[in-house]
């Protein structure tokens, strides 16, 4: 599966991170705020976010996760509509990104409406939270892999993601997480 993907540079190459070949740079598309990274798959509503985030100071990292999780799930409108599923610590020793105090797997649910239409379509969120303590900065990666979706949502194309063969999977996430490396710290001003 290695052949399916590959090393691309973020943030002006101040960090990288193997990403899947099918991958879409939304940036390519439209305006995307300066400190994410957002990719597209190109055949599902499958979607990878990597954002640069203010560091939450005096909360455990599992509360960091959780506290993310439900800032993702404000910006979707999910609220009272998600769940938080797992939370558990990433070994370290099995990351490439070096200076990450720690790293916590976050998954969870969330019931979406996309572009405020009524139809809502349950999407599982897996998100990835290393926390950079001495940049000041959490760094978020989030896997959106809508896994039911309505019949009436404009996403009822293909029938989702369910059966796409080249769909991304949990696997591909993996890779990208232990993959993840800093180049330039000088990204944190």
């Amino acid at each position: 599966m290695e052949g399916n993907s590959e090393q691309r540079p973020l943030f002006g190459g101040a960090f990288s991170a193997v990403l899947p070949l099918s991958v879409q740079d939304v940036s390519e598309m439209r305006e995307v705020p300066d400190n994410q990274e957002v990719f597209v798959h190109s055949q599902t509503d499958q979607s990878i976010i990597v954002e640069l985030l203010e560091y939450q100071e005096g909360m455990s990292d599992p509360d960091a996760a959780r506290y993310h999780f439900e800032d993702v799930a404000a910006s979707n409108d999910a609220q009272g509509r998600a769940e938080v599923v797992s939370v558990e610590p990433l070994p370290l020793a099995q990351l490439s990104l070096t200076g990450c105090s720690s790293a916590w797997a976050l998954t969870g649910h969330q019931l979406v409406s996309k572009f405020n239409e009524q139809a809502q379509n349950t999407v599982t969120i897996h998100m990835a939270l290393f926390r950079l303590q001495q940049h000041a900065t959490d760094l978020l990666v989030s896997f959106n892999n809508p896994v039911a979706i309505h019949p009436a949502s404009s996403s009822n194309v293909d029938a989702g993601t369910s059966g796409n063969a080249s769909a991304w999977t949990s696997d591909d996430f993996h890779r990208l997480l232990c993959s993840f490396q800093l180049h330039d710290s000088g990204i944190f001003g």
